[in-house]
C-alpha cells in the first residue's frame, strides 16, 4: 500500500509543503493529496488589490499540480478525527470522506471579531478572497465622497487603507487604531509611513478603541464616532476551529501546538504549518501568522516528514526573520529589517525601492506555489522498511 499524505488547505503554507513532499517521495510509493476549498490559489497578501479594483492572475490548483504526482480535491473539510485518521468533506456532491496515514494540517486563518458588535452585520473583510471580492463590489458602488474607515493599524489595515487611497482618490479613506498606526516600526520607516498618508490623504485615528461598528461608522470607547459608509475590519485573525474540536493539543488561540519540526506534539502523525500552527522561532518567541512565516513552516516540516519515512536525519532548522515589508498602493512601500526573532532594527528601504522589493517577495512566493516540484534538485534514497516490514516512501 501506499502512504497516504492529505494536507489540508492550499494557500501558502500547504501548497508549499505539498509541492516539496512531491518532490522528496517517489510517487510509487506515496499517495499526496491536497483538499482545499477554493479550486483556485489565493494570492492572500494580495487582496487588498483585489479589494481596491485590480485583477489578479488566476492559478488553478488542478494546473499548478499537474504532473506532480499530487491529487487535488476541491472540497470543505468540516471535520477532522485524528483518532481514526479520517476527513470529513463537503463538495458539490454532497459529504464524503478522506483516510489519511500522515496529515499536513494548513487550514489556516480568517478574520475575527473580538466579539465587537455589528462587525459581522456590518463590516468588510480582506482576510479571504470572497471577502475581497465583497468589498470590492461595495467599494465600486461608492459616489466620489464616499467615506471608507479600515479598522486596524497593523500590516492588512496599513496596506488596505494605502490601497483604496491610491485606486479611489475621489474617496475620503480613514484608519483608526487602538494604539499607534504602525507603532512598532522603526523611526525612519513610521516618518514615511505619516507621509504616505499625508500624500494620499488618508486620516489617521489613533488610540481609538472601536467598541461597535454600525452601518454609518464606528463608535470609540471614548465616545466619539468615526462616520463611515463602508468599514473594512483588519483588527485580527482567529484559526478556524476544526482543530480545537479534535483530541489535538492545541493552544489557547486553537492553534496546533508542534514541535521544531512542525509534527504535533500529542499526535506524532500530524503536522501543522502556516497560521493553524503555534511553532517557537528565534529567541523562543511564538512564530507569528504571516506568509514569511508559512513558507519555512512548510519546509520544514515537508522535509522532516520525508526524513522520517525514508529513514534519514531529521533536519530541524530555528526559523527567523529578516525584514517586514508593507505596500503602501503600488509604487510606495517599505521594508523594514528586522531580528531573527522579529524585533525592528533602525535599517528601513523605503519609497519606489521598497515597492519593488515587496514586489519581488510576493511574486517569488507565488512563484514557488505555481512551481511546487522546480524548487529542489531530484535526490533519491533507499526504500527503507518498517518495523512491520512496510514498505516506506523514498526521497528524491
Amino acid at each position: 500500500m501506499k502512504h497516504r499524505i492529505v494536507v489540508l488547505g492550499a494557500g501558502y503554507a500547504g501548497a508549499i509543503a505539498a509541492g516539496r513532499l512531491a518532490k522528496r517521495l517517489h510517487r510509487d510509493d506515496v499517495e499526496i493529496t491536497v483538499v482545499n476549498g477554493d479550486p483556485e490559489f489565493v494570492e492572500r497578501v494580495r487582496l487588498h488589490q483585489l479589494a481596491s479594483g485590480q485583477d489578479l492572475p488566476p492559478r488553478r490548483l488542478r494546473d499548478v499540480y499537474a504532473g506532480t504526482g499530487v491529487q487535488f480535491r476541491a472540497a470543505r473539510v468540516t471535520a477532522v478525527d485524528v483518532d481514526r485518521k479520517n476527513v470529513d468533506l463537503a463538495d458539490e456532491h454532497g459529504a464524503g470522506a478522506l483516510g489519511y496515514d500522515t496529515l499536513v494540517y494548513a487550514l489556516g486563518s480568517t478574520a475575527t471579531d473580538h466579539g465587537v458588535p455589528g462587525v459581522a452585520e456590518h463590516a468588510h473583510d480582506v482576510a479571504g478572497k470572497q471577502g475581497a471580492l465583497r468589498l470590492r463590489a461595495r467599494l465600486a458602488e461608492l459616489a466620489p465622497g464616499g467615506t471608507v474607515l479600515i479598522a486596524g493599524g497593523g500590516l492588512t489595515g496599513i496596506e488596505a487603507a494605502t490601497e483604496i487611497a491610491e485606486a479611489r482618490p475621489d474617496l475620503k479613506v480613514a484608519i483608526a487604531a487602538r494604539g499607534g498606526v504602525g507603532d512598532w516600526l522603526s523611526d525612519k520607516a513610521r516618518r514615511h509611513l505619516r507621509g504616505a498618508f499625508e500624500r494620499l490623504g488618508i486620516t489617521v485615528h489613533e488610540q481609538a478603541d472601536i467598541t461597535c461598528v454600525g452601518a454609518n461608522g464606528a463608535v470609540t470607547a471614548a465616545g466619539g464616532e468615526i462616520p463611515a459608509q463602508v468599514t473594512v475590519w483588519t483588527a485580527g485573525f482567529a484559526v478556524h476551529p476544526i482543530a480545537a474540536a479534535t483530541t489535538l493539543e492545541v493552544s489557547d488561540t486553537g492553534q496546533i501546538v508542534v514541535d521544531a519540526t512542525m509534527r504535533s506534539v500529542s499526535h506524532p502523525d500530524v503536522y501543522a504549518v502556516g497560521d493553524a500552527a503555534l511553532a517557537e522561532g528565534a529567541g523562543g518567541k511564538a512564530l507569528r501568522m504571516s506568509c514569511a512565516t508559512a513558507t519555512p513552516m512548510a519546509w520544514q516540516a515537508a522535509d522532516a516528514l520525508a526524513a522520517r519515512l525514508t529513514g534519514r536525519k531529521v533536519p530541524e532548522t530555528t526559523i527567523g526573520y529578516n525584514a517586514q515589508c508593507i505596500s503602501l498602493g503600488r509604487r510606495d512601500g517599505i521594508l523594514q529589517k528586522v531580528t531573527p526573532d522579529d524585533r525592528v532594527k533602525p535599517t528601513a528601504i523605503t519609497g519606489r525601492t521598497g515597492a519593488r522589493l515587496k514586489e519581488l517577495i510576493c511574486s517569488g512566493a507565488a512563484w514557488s506555489v505555481s512551481h511546487p516540484t522546480l524548487m529542489l534538485p531530484s535526490r533519491r534514497h533507499r526504500i527503507v522498511t518498517t518495523a512491520e516490514a512496510r514498505p516506506r516512501p523514498v526521497a528524491r
